[in-house]
């Protein structure tokens, strides 16, 4: 899989801390290996959040995942991993659901402060019942 340019630059100077949040980014982004067609955009906008964005296929105008490492603190930064509602299903409720504030749409977006591999395969699943609704 193929990260953009600045995205990869980014990983490679961010320095894991206690939470592991960039462990669980990476965990996050290798679930999106075996997901074909798959389009990437990365917007960086340091002391507020870089936010990598998922599209089901190049030039697609919905996005299978919107994935923030906010940064107000880089010492403590932490995830929010968001998703059109229409495409995913928040079984246990883990999730907040954000009425019309994904780009004008409903969705859902959890909160990541923590590694939790518990948490991570939720999200892995999430992501591929993303794509599978998407495809």
């Amino acid at each position: 899989m193929q990260l953009p340019e600045e995205l990869q630059e980014f990983l490679d100077d961010w320095t894991d801390t206690e939470g592991k949040p960039k462990q669980a980014f990476l965990e996050l982004t290798e679930a999106l290996e075996p997901m074909p067609g798959l389009d990437f955009e990365f917007r960086a906008r340091p002391g507020v959040s870089y936010s990598f964005r998922v599209r089901s296929r190049p030039g697609g105008n919905k996005l299978l995942a919107l994935m923030d490492i906010i940064d107000d603190d880089p010492e403590q930064r932490w995830l929010s991993v968001c998703f059109y509602a229409d495409l995913i299903r928040d079984p246990e409720e883990k999730g907040d659901l954000i009425p019309g504030g994904l780009l004008g749409e409903d969705g859902y977006c959890f909160d990541l402060e923590a590694y939790d591999p518990r948490e991570i395969a939720y999200l892995q699943e999430r992501l591929r019942e993303a794509s599978q609704a998407l495809s």
